[in-house]
């Protein structure tokens, strides 16, 4: 199976983001965010992780290093603006990591996917007639949104970034139901 998720920010020590997603500290919000993506990825699956993984000095990397590797799936990884050189070297060398870059390309399904971590406009809404299968659909993260369609004004743009999924990594068929729910 196939899962998309952004905006884990493990160790990210500030109210405003583990307050926002229900949790009482950082340490919860570290906790319940492995066990809910592990109740439903395997050690099988495909995880596109949209940036963003985790935050906190060097004195972090070790921890941040450790949560990730408990992480279920074979991670794809989409840099995200928190993502420096330092956790990006990290991320490459973690053995569930199989690949790292700026954006991601999917065909999956005859859909097409564009997986970055920040909401991207990957074609127009001129024709509304053209079928989903024939656009290129916008995963993102980066905005903590807990609104999945926030962008669907400005082209398909979907949010995956946890805060809009309960935590939860997306089945990659959810996503594809929700919009043509959303579109329809």
């Amino acid at each position: 199976m196939i899962f998309v998720t952004s905006d884990w920010h493990f160790s990210h020590d500030r109210e405003f983001v583990y307050k926002s997603r229900g949790f009482n500290s950082v340490e919860e919000m570290n906790v319940a965010l492995i066990e809910r993506h592990n109740s439903i990825v395997t050690p099988e699956d495909d995880v596109y992780v949209l940036g963003d993984l985790c935050l906190g000095g060097v004195d972090s990397l070790e921890r941040n290093k450790e949560f990730i590797s408990s992480m279920n799936g074979k991670l794809h990884i989409a840099f995200g603006n928190h993502c420096t050189d330092s956790r990006k070297k990290m991320y490459a060398k973690l053995p569930n990591v199989m690949e790292t870059a700026w954006a991601i390309a999917l065909k999956y399904k005859k859909y097409h996917f564009y997986m970055s971590h920040f909401p991207t406009l990957t074609g127009n809404l001129d024709d509304l007639n053209k079928p989903l299968k024939n656009k290129i659909i916008n995963l993102c993260g980066h905005t903590h949104t807990t609104n999945p369609f926030v962008d669907m004004d400005k082209g398909i743009i979907y949010h995956c970034e946890v805060d809009a999924h309960n935590s939860y990594p997306v089945l990659l068929d959810n996503i594809i139901n929700d919009i043509k729910n959303f579109t329809n």
